[in-house]
């Protein structure tokens, strides 16, 4: 697997400080370049990852499904990049590669973009 779609959840919750999570998400463009922070001293989950915009403004986390993949990645010092792929009716996707290049978004048809949008799909490529 060199790239991998993730849901961005918890985009309702507010932040402590700057806009809210849904504003920022909003701001963010296609191809973007998101962060994806490890949070180890989270009380609610140590394999929590924040994902934070370029403007230093957290947009969500990782789902608690997905993160012990991404945290076992990083902490091999794999070289993990991430893009923002798409905002979505329960938060938003990002776009993750492990291999040191540049997620590629993936192309999705307008009917494929909104099939599930009550639930976030986790997309990847064949």
């Amino acid at each position: 697997m060199q790239s991998l779609s993730l849901a961005v959840v918890g985009a309702d919750f507010s932040n402590r400080r700057g806009p809210t999570r849904r504003f920022e998400i909003a701001l963010c463009a296609p191809g973007e370049r998101v962060h994806l922070v490890p949070e180890p001293k989270n009380p609610v989950d140590p394999q929590a990852i924040q994902i934070v915009s370029e403007r230093d403004v957290v947009m969500g986390y990782v789902t608690a499904e997905r993160a012990p993949l991404i945290n076992s990645r990083l902490a091999r010092g794999m070289d993990v990049r991430a893009v923002f792929q798409a905002a979505t009716a329960w938060g938003a996707l990002v776009r993750v590669s492990f291999d040191g290049t540049e997620p590629v978004l993936p192309t999705v048809t307008v009917a494929e973009q909104h099939a599930d949008d009550d639930a976030p799909p986790e997309w990847r490529d064949p």
